[in-house]
This record gives C-alpha cells, structure tokens and sequence, in this order.
C-alpha cells in the first residue's frame, strides 16, 4: 500500500455551465486563482480547459490558454496537465491545439467513443445566464464524444514527440482494453496514469462493484506498469476517491470540473475547498498527498523547464502573450 496519494484538481471542464453555481471560474484571472490556490492547498497536478472569457462556453483556442498557463507557471511548481477531451462539440484538433502548442509535461488522453450524457443537469437549472448553456447540456442526447483508435494514436504520437506523457482517461472497462491495445503495440509506455472515470452517463457507473472491476482489470492487464487514479462524478466525488485511496490508487482526483459541490447541499465556493477536504480525507488513511516533484517522479515526467509554457523560473519557453 503507497504512503503517499497524487490529487489532481480539475479546474473547470466543460460539463457544468455557470448557471448552476457563481463560483465556476471562466475567466483568465479566475482559472489561474483557482489553479494557484488548489496546488497551495495540496493538489500536484492541475488538469485545465480553458473557456470564453465573456460567456463561459467551453473553448480550446490556445490563445485563452495562454492567458493563464504562464501565470500559474510562474507562481506554483504543480505538474500542468492540459485536456485533449476539450468539449465533445469540439473537433480533434480544436482539441488537441493547447497540448501542441504547449508541450505540457502531462496531457489528457480519452481511451474510447462514447455517449456522454449530460442533459440531466438541465432539469436541476431555473435560471439561464447565458444563450449556449441549454441548448448546449440538452443536445449531449446526440452527442458521441468521439476518440477512435487513429484519433489516439495520432494524439500520441503527435504529442509524446516532444516528450508529454499522458493522463489516460477510462470511462468504461473496454477503455482499459484499448489502453492494453496499445501498450502491446509499443505506441504507448510504461508507467501508464490511468485514470478512472466514474459516474458519467454513458460510461461505467460509481458503484463499489464497479470500481472494484476497474482495478482487478487494469492490475490483470497492466500489473506493476501503471499507476492508478480516480475520480467520481457529482455526488460520487467523496465515496469513489475516499473508496480508491482504501484500495491503493496512487491519486485521486477532485475539482469543479468533476462536481459542484463540497457536501449535499453546500456549493463548492472554490475547488481549493475540494483539494483540503481531500487532504484531510487521506489524513484520516494515514496518507500524505503527494508533491508536485513525487508525481513526476512517480509518473515519469519531463519536468516543467521542458515544457513550451512561459515561467519565471524556466529559460524555456515561447511567447504565449
């Protein structure tokens, strides 16, 4: 069993819309407060989208990106993870632009196509703040979140060249098969940061059995080549990480992106908030989260003075203004 437990913090995604809660951060300036304040509170790995400054809509232009990478760059040592998931309305490209553009020590990686269903959230909204917000939660009924095995092995090869390695998001137990495809081709190498997603309409559920089967398949296919991490949509952010830390898994992941909320009926009013509790959660596991510098140790990773986003405390770099 580790002594020590990786939290990632998921920012702001692009499931919730800023209707649901004042306190989903869209802007710049927000992102990059929220960011700073989560790694200050314990989180070792930042997973970031970015979205419209004005209305909050999901967006991957590396532009909007560049107004707060350098930022938190330069006022926290956490490992920078950028999304290649994006919003399911986005195409590859769109998609993938930041993580080229930026050569992040760690990128996100979707393991396999799916329905990804988030209309629900529209029945628990009375109130709009903006035009896209229903429109765009209603049409996920149509929507498949599109990752094919070209789309990732193009994404893999594109990206790993310049050394980024790579968050491997897992929605269902097929996902991990797909992984293990690719291992056993050498497109991809050890040790693997899977990340298990659970709770998500259209992908494995957050059920104790269900996390269970995540972990007895990935131990069977990857045995000691990978490292394992979780997270829990909505209200199964607690019980699944609580649940997985119990287990093993050398991370868990929280964050605004994953839930809006710190317990039933209290609104989340910083992801830092979900960082502390988690914290204080593994405290009582008699587990320490682990430093940005033992998560790259632990996964291998480049290091951030080899990254493309501009530091105070890096020679490398490129003009992101």
């Amino acid at each position: 069993m580790p002594s020590k437990a990786i939290i990632s913090c998921a920012i702001t995604g692009a499931i919730h819309v800023p209707a649901q809660t004042p306190h989903l951060p869209y802007t710049p300036d927000a992102i990059a407060e929220e960011a700073i304040a989560a790694a200050e509170a314990g989180a070792a790995i930042l997973h970031l989208h970015a979205r419209d400054p004005e209305t909050g809509e999901p967006t991957g232009d590396p532009e909007v990106f560049a107004q707060f990478l350098p930022r938190i760059r330069a006022a926290t040592d956490a490992v920078i993870n950028i999304t290649t998931g994006g919003g399911v309305t986005m195409t590859i490209a769109e998609r993938a632009a930041a993580a080229a553009r930026f050569s992040p020590e760690l990128c996100s990686m979707n393991m396999g196509s799916m329905n990804f269903g988030i209309f629900p959230i529209a029945g628990g909204v009375s109130e709009w703040r903006h035009e896209w917000e229903a429109p765009y939660l209603e049409s996920s009924k149509g929507w498949i979140f599109r990752n094919t095995f070209s789309d990732v092995e193009g994404l893999v090869e594109m990206l790993g060249a310049g050394g980024t390695r790579f968050e491997f998001e897992c929605y269902d137990i097929g996902h991990l098969y797909n992984l293990a495809h690719f291992l056993d081709r050498g497109i991809v190498e050890p040790p693997l940061f899977v990340q298990s997603v659970m709770g998500i309409l259209g992908g494995i559920g957050a059920h104790p059995e269900d996390l269970q089967h995540m972990k007895r398949t990935a131990d069977r296919l990857f045995g000691d080549q990978y490292r394992w991490s979780v997270l829990g949509a909505g209200r199964f952010q607690v019980p699944v990480t609580t649940s997985a830390a119990m287990i093993g898994a050398a991370g868990v992941r929280v964050g605004l992106e994953d839930s809006i909320y710190l317990r039933r009926g209290v609104l989340a009013e910083s992801n830092a908030q979900q960082v502390e509790r988690t914290v204080r959660i593994l405290d009582e596991l008699s587990l320490e989260p682990a430093t940005p510098d033992e998560a790259r140790e632990m996964l291998d990773l480049k290091g951030a003075a080899n990254t493309k986003i501009e530091s105070a405390r890096s020679s490398v770099g490129v003009d992101v203004g």
